[in-house]
C-alpha cells in the first residue's frame, strides 16, 4: 500500500481559488458546468482527505458563495 502524500494545507486555513471552479456534476441542484466559485474567492478548509487511488490530498473548502467544494492543491492558494 502506498502511503498518502502529506497535505500542503491544513484544516481551518484560509485559501483563495486559483481559477474559476465549475460544477463537475457533484452539485445536482446546480446546472452541469455552472460556475460555482470565481477565481480569487476566499474560503476556508473544513476537511482534509485523500484520494486513495491517486494518493492525492483533497480539500473540502467552504467558499463565501456558500458552496463546499472539493479542491486539489493546484486549485487553491494560501490567503
Amino acid at each position: 500500500m502506498i502511503e498518502p502524500r502529506a497535505p500542503k494545507f491544513e484544516w481551518g486555513q484560509r485559501v483563495l481559488a486559483c481559477a474559476d471552479i465549475y460544477n463537475d456534476g457533484s452539485f445536482p441542484e446546480q446546472a452541469p458546468d455552472a460556475l460555482l466559485v470565481i477565481e480569487g474567492a476566499q474560503g476556508e478548509i473544513v476537511q482534509v482527505g485523500s484520494h486513495a487511488e491517486s494518493n492525492t490530498p483533497i480539500y473540502l473548502v467552504e467558499f463565501q458563495a456558500g458552496f463546499v467544494v472539493g479542491c486539489l492543491e493546484e486549485e487553491i492558494a494560501p490567503a
